[in-house]
């Protein structure tokens, strides 16, 4: 039987994905007006499932998309639409704008829709939906964080402090990314350099040591010096084969690294050494205090926030969080709840203490965001300095190494000849 996906709004601007299964399209609105009615959400669109395809796969980021520059940004076009906004035009004016702008600007790539959304946003709302719906109906484009404080603002009607607050809140997560990206950047050449001078190695003058080495004996030989000569001969043999080898395996190392689920495997592998899963933790506690603290200021409720905050916590804090939630909805206290499920480091428990007596819970969890972001940069620092001389002296290793073994029947035959 055929599968569709329904794709709701819930009542915290929420967007949530319902699997059905019908025998035609129209079997298929009937059920999920079934469904929507049942889980409470409001029907966003129903469509036919592909194959292969989750609704996770939404928000995945490709490869090609990286190559392309074809990611929809959403920094820029909040700026832009902070701007329209306070020269006097109305948010359907705006966004017609910038529907004009970008059709004369990226007109060779209007064709590709998958990041170009502004027409389907002016024509959902010239057909009445509200903004936020529009943009939940978008979610590869527009973060729940996003969506959820453009629904706060429609009910309190300040559309523009909520755009502001949005743009605060990236630049501030931007500061750590970029200070990852560019720890990372070094190293990434690094090891990428390495890897193209010993396949140099080993492709052009391994084959060439073999042709020295013919009228030695295989037994004359140390067996690693055998080894390396034969698979030279062997790569040297296949080059185009070998060199698409080398390519494919690193096109595929980096669309695994872009992948969510490969960087959450890699982050639970890194979270069991100590000394790096407790920068990790608290570098995820520092986004989960700022992003509650943004949503907490935009008017979102408590505990519709901590739920949708609950993806940027380890599956570990995740079931922490919903224990903790079910505290505070039974009366109890948000830093005494939190902190007995270990998500309160103890900067951050003192000055939620401080919030909840002077009510700026907000505030105080942006003060621990800010507390904990400077920590980890310097952590990063560090770490950078580290690693760096680190993975230099690995390199220089491997490729000595391989030169050792070249000529090392040399220095064998050397000392025979003596």
């Amino acid at each position: 039987m055929p599968k569709f996906v329904l794709l709701g709004l819930n009542a915290r601007g929420q967007l949530q994905q319902f699997d059905l299964q019908a025998a035609n399209r129209h079997d298929a609105q009937q059920e999920a007006v079934r469904r929507a009615g049942q889980a409470g959400v409001q029907i966003v669109d129903v469509s036919a499932a592909r194959s292969g395809e989750a609704g996770a796969a939404l928000s995945r980021t490709s490869l090609r998309d990286l190559l392309r520059g074809k990611r929809f940004d959403l920094s820029l076009f909040v700026h832009e639409l902070l701007a329209l906004l306070r020269a006097g035009l109305s948010l359907t004016e705006a966004l017609e704008t910038l529907d004009e702008r970008w059709r004369h600007q990226h007109a060779s790539a209007a064709e590709e829709q998958g990041h170009y959304v502004l027409p389907d946003l002016v024509r959902l709302m010239q057909e009445g939906k509200s903004f936020s719906t529009a943009l939940a109906m978008h979610p590869a484009c527009f973060s729940p964080l996003f969506i959820a404080m453009i629904a706060a603002s429609e009910q309190t009607g300040s559309m523009a402090e909520a755009l502001e607050r949005y743009l605060q809140y990236h630049a501030q997560v931007s500061v750590v990314r970029q200070k990852l990206i560019s720890a990372s950047l070094y190293p990434a050449l690094l090891m990428l350099t390495g890897t193209i001078v010993a396949f140099f190695l080993v492709w052009f003058l391994a084959p060439r040591f073999a042709h020295v080495y013919e009228g030695m004996t295989p037994t004359d030989l140390p067996v690693l010096s055998a080894w390396l000569l034969k698979i030279g001969l062997f790569v040297s043999d296949h080059t185009l084969a070998s060199l698409g080898c080398l390519l494919g395996l690193l096109v595929a190392a980096a669309s695994l690294l872009v992948r969510p689920a490969v960087q959450q495997r890699c982050l639970a592998l890194f979270a069991r050494i100590g000394w790096i899963g407790a920068t990790l933790t608290l570098m995820q506690l520092a986004r989960f205090y700022r992003s509650l603290g943004m949503l907490q200021q935009g008017g979102v409720a408590l505990l519709p926030s901590l739920d949708m905050t609950r993806e940027l916590l380890p599956l570990p804090l995740q079931d922490g969080l919903t224990r903790a939630m079910a505290r505070i909805a039974q009366g109890r206290k948000v830093s005494e709840s939190l902190a007995q499920e270990q998500l309160m480091t103890t900067v951050a428990l003192r000055l939620l203490r401080a919030g909840e007596r002077n009510g700026q819970i907000a505030g105080m969890l942006e003060q621990a965001a800010m507390f904990h972001e400077r920590e980890i940069t310097q952590w990063i620092e560090r770490f950078a300095r580290l690693v760096e001389p680190l993975l230099m002296l690995v390199m220089g290793l491997g490729i000595g190494t391989i030169v050792v073994l070249l000529y090392l029947p040399v220095f064998d035959l050397a000392g025979n000849l003596q």
